[in-house]
């Protein structure tokens, strides 16, 4: 049987279509593009305005954030999709960065909202258990008022969707009220800080670049200092920069909220500190060893007293160490820098809000 001749007129008819269809998905793909602004110049009338470039925005992605993990141990095993499922899976649990075994607060079981589930002894905020339609957040059980305060949460599942945020609110903020309505709930007003997975800062409806993005692994650290009125992350057990200040007088909760399909959020280590003399001695000692992964393995103390300022105060002598190995791709070189050596100038450099 002869082969049939491709330079006919109905092959000619086919390949036709087919080029039309590839120039209208050109043509769509042009248009979203300029919808988001990319490569766009802000013009104006004036001639004394000066013409800037327009910002490109953080867009979402349906893909996971990978390469931001604390360890590494997961990091052969990529997330994939399961249709049946709906959503993006991993085969294994991480439970690297989890040696506490005390906590001063968990996840509140009646400050929740309807799409939000709790594990492990509370600690554990799954969101979206089947399929998501909206925003869903929650709160821990105390309310954080004098003293100092500092929680990790880590991301136990793929990070992805319209938002995944970390932050602190006041009773004020109603956690079930975008449960319907895709958002970043936590900064979307006065009353709420929250920072995003996509690096974004977010309070009162505004947003801006503070950080490098975070995924599955990753463990954010929030520090609030009710004595200097200050909110301070973490990534990774590294210091991210200030992002609040005078919030002196204040009560918040911390908050977390998500909008991706089975996701979750896990309280690895949750702090009180009185300001206290002692408290204070050990936040110099910090700023003067800043390279020290451990700074009591260093210091020439007495085994009762490193056994007691290991139990009080571990976790202000161990964040933003500079020399831990990282396994997880190059970030944005403002994530660290000088917040270890000189939090004064942190401060100035990072604080956003005030």
């Amino acid at each position: 049987m002869s082969r049939r001749n491709r330079n006919g007129r109905g092959w000619r008819f086919v390949w036709s279509g087919i080029q039309r269809d590839a120039n209208a998905r050109t043509l769509a793909l042009a248009s979203e593009t300029e919808d988001w602004g990319y490569e766009r110049l802000q013009s104006s009338d004036s001639d004394s305005e000066q013409e800037l470039p327009a910002l490109t925005p953080a867009v979402p992605s349906a893909v996971p954030v990978t390469g931001e993990s604390y360890c590494g141990c997961d990091s052969p095993a990529e997330p994939v999709y399961t249709p049946r499922l709906r959503g993006f899976h991993r085969a294994k649990d991480c439970h690297c960065g989890e040696e506490d075994q005390d906590f001063d607060w968990v996840w509140d079981e009646g400050s929740k909202s309807t799409a939000t589930r709790l594990s492990c002894d509370n600690r554990k905020a799954n969101f979206h258990t089947e399929y998501s339609c909206g925003t869903a957040a929650i709160r821990g059980s105390k309310e954080l008022a004098e003293g100092q305060h500092f929680w990790e949460i880590k991301m136990t599942s793929p990070v992805y969707g319209t938002d995944m945020m970390v932050g602190i609110g006041t009773s004020d903020v109603n956690l079930d009220k975008f449960r319907h309505t895709f958002c970043s709930l936590l900064g979307k007003d006065e009353d709420s800080w929250g920072l995003s997975y996509t690096g974004l800062l977010h309070h009162k409806g505004d947003k801006i670049n503070f950080s490098s993005r975070f995924g599955q692994g990753s463990i954010i650290g929030v520090h609030l200092d009710t004595w200097h009125g200050t909110l301070t992350f973490f990534k990774n057990r590294k210091c991210i920069g200030v992002a609040a200040t005078k919030l002196q007088n204040k009560k918040f909760y911390p908050m977390v909220c998500s909008t991706a399909a089975k996701s979750s959020m896990k309280v690895i280590r949750s702090c009180f500190s009185p300001t206290s003399l002692q408290y204070l001695c050990c936040a110099r000692l910090r700023q003067l060893l800043p390279e020290s992964v451990d700074t009591l393995s260093v210091l020439p103390l007495p085994p009762g007293l490193k056994h007691l300022l290991q139990n009080k105060l571990g976790w202000m002598l161990s964040i933003s160490s500079a020399d831990r190995p990282s396994t997880s791709s190059s970030s944005s070189g403002s994530d660290s820098e000088g917040c270890a050596s000189d939090p004064e100038a942190c401060q100035r450099k990072r604080c956003r809000w005030t």
